[in-house]
């Protein structure tokens, strides 16, 4: 039986270390990597020849989506499964863009985890049935690369003129791309436009 090389990224080390054991039980999988930042993803996967990357996707130095589109450009052969506390319809959209071959929510249990890995190594791809569903029901985000770039932005409360020299545009353009996004959302403010966002997992 060859070994499955699985790199495991979690940003919770209890969460890590719990899933790093179970998935280890496992007579077929070998945890080779744990990191805890998506901006060590790419390096590890290199370093330990993976199979299989397991990512959640809130970490800090870069989102478990943003890693998937770094692997996916970098390593192709390597197959990515994104997991997340959050169940999202938007997060999944913006997953299986970034070429996650599966998208499953954290709790699902050690058995089903492992059986996507199996699963997307011979070339199937898993999705969480319910959140696909609310995917569907969602429908895509109304926002643009640009506007959800100046609504994350704006999420710490950042004014105009920071949003404008962190994005290095000017003001009256962050002012039209906030409005649009407002209106866009039917949010009163850009405080609601961010929340209604993050709830759909379009940020």
């Amino acid at each position: 039986m060859s070994m499955i090389r699985l790199l495991l990224a979690e940003d919770q080390s209890m969460v890590r270390e719990a899933l790093a054991a179970l998935l280890g039980l496992e007579p077929d999988i070998e945890v080779v990597a744990q990191v805890a930042r998506g901006d060590e993803v790419l390096a590890a996967a290199r370093e330990h020849a993976i199979d299989v990357a397991l990512l959640d996707i809130e970490m800090p130095g870069m989102t478990g989506i943003e890693a998937t589109a770094e692997l996916r450009r970098a390593l192709p052969d390597v197959k990515v499964v994104v997991v997340t506390t959050f169940g999202r319809p938007g997060y999944l959209r913006r997953a299986m863009e970034s070429g996650a071959d599966a998208f499953l929510v954290k709790d699902a249990p050690a058995s089903q985890l492992a059986e996507a890995v199996r699963k997307v190594l011979a070339g199937q791809r898993v999705i969480d049935p319910t959140l696909a569903a609310a995917a569907l029901a969602d429908g895509a985000s109304p926002l643009t690369e640009r506007e959800r770039e100046v609504l994350r932005t704006a999420s710490d409360g950042s004014t105009n003129a920071e949003i404008a020299a962190a994005l290095h545009l000017s003001q009256g353009t962050v002012r039209n791309y906030l409005s649009m996004a407002i209106q866009k959302m039917a949010a009163r403010n850009r405080a609601e436009a961010v929340r209604m966002a993050r709830e759909k997992g379009w940020l």
